[in-house]
């Protein structure tokens, strides 16, 4: 009596009866916030030279930022010049350092006098800028912007306010000139999530002036959540 077991009666390996793992695609690969931010920049590139429309650029702009996947992100910019098809594999070069941004008091006040404040100072949520006899000059453009959204409240008495913002940001406001001249020149960003400026106030024999320096663009800012 043959008591060997015949080769259909051999048991299967284990490694046999499990499929063999596959690997997840590139394209289903999960998008990290440095890659949405790479492709928003790219997207920020693109529109300032010409090549989006506002309505593109909003659009793509926020599919970027909500992306899940590599390949979600990849028709973004595929028919935008050098975008990078997947994440960079070679190293960066390292960014030369900016100086540290400075703190400065959020009320400021010029009697009889001028204050000027530009370059690289920190801006919070409110700002209260008040002149009598006096001129302030307030520059925002290499600013570092810690909040979402920027209050200016401007209190001008026989003086002047002048207030200069990025480009890439929204201004918005108003004000109340009494012999005066209260001017606020309004702009909308194309980007949803850059940061809010809202300026108001009054003006009494005296003037305040807020808008966008061309060419300037902001770069650091606490970037405001959809529906926020």
């Amino acid at each position: 009596m043959d008591t060997n077991p015949s080769p259909s009666d051999q048991p299967v390996p284990v490694n046999q009866l499990q499929p063999p793992a596959t690997r997840v695609a590139e394209a289903d690969l999960r998008a990290s916030d440095a890659d949405r931010e790479r492709i928003a920049e790219l997207l920020r590139d693109a529109y300032a030279e010409g090549r989006l429309s506002v309505e593109e650029h909003s659009e793509r702009i926020e599919a970027a930022y909500t992306a899940r996947t590599l390949g979600e992100l990849a028709p973004l910019t595929r028919d935008l010049p050098s975008h990078p098809a997947a994440p960079a594999q070679a190293p960066r070069p390292a960014a030369v350092p900016l100086p540290p941004a400075r703190d400065e008091s959020a009320n400021i006040l010029a009697i009889f006098g001028g204050v000027d404040r530009k370059g690289r100072w920190r801006v919070g949520s409110h700002i209260r800028a008040t002149a009598a006899f006096g001129g302030i000059s307030l520059d925002l453009s290499d600013a570092v912007f810690e909040s979402p959204e920027v209050l200016i409240e401007v209190s001008a008495f026989c003086g002047g306010v002048s207030i200069r913002v990025p480009e890439n940001v929204t201004l918005v406001g108003s004000g109340v000139g009494i012999f005066g001249g209260f001017d606020v020149r309004e702009q909308t960003a194309a980007d949803p999530y850059a940061p809010v400026v809202r300026v108001k106030g009054v003006a009494v024999f005296g003037g305040c002036d807020a808008k966008a320096r061309r060419g300037k663009k902001l770069k650091e800012w606490v970037r405001r959540q959809i529906g926020a």
